[in-house]
């Protein structure tokens, strides 16, 4: 595992969906739980199959992961992959009816309590085809490496400004995760924002600046196993 120590210059600020439905999506959202986390945006721009990324909630344990998996469900969102424990916890995937996929984990696999709607951390994940390249470019842009695993993945740490963390993921290991084909073209149908200009990374997630970030919601969250 590498650690780092550079100072960060650059930091995700909010992360913003771009949806079809804007009021749509924030009813989804508001009775998922996610609504104070993540920003919406009317868009139509053509995306096919996975989108390459996928918001993670890390919850206090199971009983936590099942209401907000329920919650998804009632509002409309599609099971990618049922609850179920494995070796490093218990989760579930769902996907959104604005097609943005989510993961809700715990490492607990039993529970110490009664269920909450309390997210203990969100990350964004980006698969990505390079993480070392990746790694690198985003570091280049500022950022900090909390902790990363060659070149299967990379979690950078999180500014005070942003209830998200970032980290790269392969992208193919990801729709294995996930569950879903790794394919897809278009849009990304995502908007990160950050503290320095605009710009798009080497898979093309496109960064904006965070002061003309337009907003229909406030900003979001996510965790990996």
């Amino acid at each position: 595992m590498v650690m780092a120590t550079t100072a960060s210059t650059t930091s995700l600020t909010s992360v913003t969906l771009e949806v079809a439905d804007p009021e749509a999506a924030q009813r989804f959202y508001t009775d998922f739980g996610v609504d104070a986390h993540i920003r919406l945006r009317a868009s139509e721009a053509h995306s096919t199959g996975f989108r390459g990324f996928t918001l993670a909630l890390t919850v206090s344990g199971p009983a936590t992961v099942d209401s907000f998996l329920g919650a998804a469900v009632d509002a409309g969102a599609t099971v990618l992959k049922p609850a179920a424990k494995s070796l490093w916890g218990y989760g579930g995937v769902v996907q959104a009816p604005d097609g943005t996929i989510w993961k809700i984990a715990t490492s607990e696999k039993k529970d110490t309590g009664p269920a909450t709607r309390e997210i203990d951390e969100i990350v964004l994940l980006l698969g990505v085809e390079d993480v070392k390249a990746s790694r690198q470019f985003y570091v280049g842009r500022g950022l900090t490496v909390a902790r990363s695993f060659g070149g299967k993945y990379t979690e950078f740490a999180s500014g005070a400004s942003s209830p998200v963390k970032l980290a790269l993921y392969k992208r193919r290991g990801l729709a294995k995760d996930l569950g879903v084909p790794a394919e897809g073209t278009g849009s990304h149908r995502i908007v990160l924002g950050s503290t320095v200009g605009s710009f798009a990374d080497p898979d093309g997630f496109a960064w904006e600046a965070a002061a003309t970030s337009l907003s229909h919601a406030p900003s979001a969250a996510s965790a990996l196993s």
